[in-house]
């Protein structure tokens, strides 16, 4: 590749990652039903791209695709404001989870399309639930903004010091210099909030350890697309890929923010 098309290539991934970071921050701000329909627009993206790495063959037959998104539209479809009724919601969308996924099984006798609704619809629940809380703004922005501060540490220390890699054999493009500058970045970010807004020394302290969780994500991606024999999840975002290539770091960060969060309830 030459150093004229990096530049490009660079150019459009900033600018498609501003956009993005820019509509998020939009959404979380605003909370209630704009930030619940940015969440279930992802997780149906996310849906559709998790058929097609889960397919045996080159794509996920477009029935049982649509099965899948419909069963998981169910519990998204309570995570609506609207249907916020009391604390127990969140674990009654927890079990419809897990009967979509049961749903998926049953119809489509694909197992592994069905991990696919746990996969998608728990980081939605998990973030849902973080920006309802109280300082719900504050901490699920830390959720988000972690994982954007690792990508951003992990890729630019990654391309200046470069260095041994970190798993050749699943993204030879990773290296453990990457994995150290995501770690320092998101724990200085976590630490300024910190400072600044309030956050729990709990949420701060383990930031670091969340940050090597992100990039456990991204690897796992990494892994499911060489085993489907794809470059990239998706199209739909230039520079980027799919959506799953996007929020593949937010998937086991979210469920464990969310678990941070409630700790303190249980040796209250």
């Amino acid at each position: 590749m030459t150093a004229a098309k990096r530049k490009s290539d660079l150019a459009v991934r900033a600018g498609t990652g501003v956009l993005l970071i820019a509509v998020a921050a939009v959404a979380l701000w605003l909370g209630g039903i704009a930030f619940w329909v940015l969440c279930t627009v992802g997780a149906l993206f996310m849906m559709a791209e998790w058929a097609d790495l889960a397919a045996t063959g080159a794509r996920a037959d477009a029935r049982n695709k649509r099965v899948a998104q419909f069963a998981l539209s169910v519990p998204l479809a309570t995570m609506a404001p609207a249907s916020l009724i009391i604390e127990v919601h969140y674990f009654f969308t927890l079990g419809l989870l897990a009967g979509a996924a049961f749903f998926t099984v049953i119809v489509t006798r694909q197992p592994r399309l069905a991990s696919g609704i746990v996969y998608c619809g728990l980081p939605v629940l998990s973030l849902v639930f973080l920006r309802r809380a109280d300082h719900g703004l504050l901490f699920a922005f830390w959720t988000l903004a972690l994982v954007w501060a690792c990508d951003i540490g992990a890729y630019f220390s990654g391309r200046s010091i470069g260095g041994p890699k970190l798993a050749p054999a699943i993204s030879p493009n990773k290296t453990w210099a990457g994995l150290a500058g995501g770690v320092v970045a998101a724990g200085l970010f976590a630490m300024l909030l910190h400072v600044q807004f309030g956050l729990p020394w709990r949420m701060t302290l383990a930031t670091p350890v969340l940050a090597v969780v992100a990039q456990g994500g991204d690897l796992y991606e990494s892994w499911l697309k060489r085993r489907a024999g794809v470059k990239d999840s998706g199209n739909i975002l230039p520079g980027h890929g799919g959506v799953l290539d996007r929020l593949d770091g937010l998937v086991p960060i979210a469920p464990l923010a969310a678990l941070l969060l409630i700790l303190p309830r249980f040796y209250a």
